[in-house]
């Protein structure tokens, strides 16, 4: 196993004091294929503190302070039928130590370094993974370039402000964004909760890209 790649997908949710609520990883190969899913609410951490909310935000936007409620309602939900458990941060320190011996992988995540501090805050140790790259600056480079994903943005209005002062309409570079572009405009908007994110946005962009680059080029493409 260990002469192949192995590439360790993690993602996060977070509470208002920055940690982590809802932590979800997904393991997979150089072809795409999923080896091992992981997701599970923190302990000590989901349901003793608040979501993460953004006060100014409208109260149908997904950060709105309603939102947070309601995606609470929903993890407890997930929670009662089985589709999520609530495990200690030493129990995802030990799946992940598993993971490493057993497939030494390459780490990464959409936004790596706001992942890394929310586990850091968390007591989450992604730092025993040496070699890792930002999802999301790979993806940049690859896709955000091409004008096929340019007009794909602008044709299905996925823009985003950008410019010096945020008046300029420019197009998103979100996980949600880019797995709509390789797969379809008709794909369900990206839940915001970690296991599915990982899984069903992030893992298909970072499959794409696997088609075409090796794992050096990755890595020099992710910093």
């Amino acid at each position: 196993m260990k002469n192949r790649h192995y590439y360790l997908i993690a993602d996060t949710e977070t509470t208002k004091r920055q940690t982590v609520a809802d932590f979800g990883a997904v393991l997979m190969t150089k072809q795409g294929e999923i080896i091992e899913q992981y997701g599970v609410m923190v302990l000590g951490h989901f349901g003793k503190m608040p979501l993460f909310s953004d006060p100014t935000a409208a109260d149908a936007e997904i950060w709105s302070e309603q939102s947070a409620q309601r995606r609470a309602k929903g993890y407890d939900k997930m929670l009662e039928d089985g589709a999520r458990s609530i495990a200690s941060v030493a129990h995802i320190n030990q799946w992940l130590a598993r993971i490493k011996a057993q497939y030494n992988p390459t780490l990464t995540a959409y936004q790596l370094s706001f992942d890394l501090g929310k586990c850091r805050n968390t007591g989450i140790n992604l730092g025993m993974f040496g070699a890792r790259f930002c999802l999301l600056k790979a993806a940049k480079k690859v896709f955000y370039p091409l004008a096929d994903y340019q007009e794909f943005c602008y044709d299905n209005n996925l823009l985003t402000k950008g410019g010096k002062y945020g008046r300029n309409k420019i197009a998103s570079a979100t996980a949600d964004t880019m797995a709509k572009y390789l797969l379809g405009i008709d794909l369900e908007d990206e839940p915001h909760m970690a296991l599915e994110d990982a899984r069903d946005y992030e893992a298909v962009i970072l499959a794409e890209i696997l088609k075409t680059k090796t794992r050096n080029q990755l890595m020099e493409l992710g910093q």
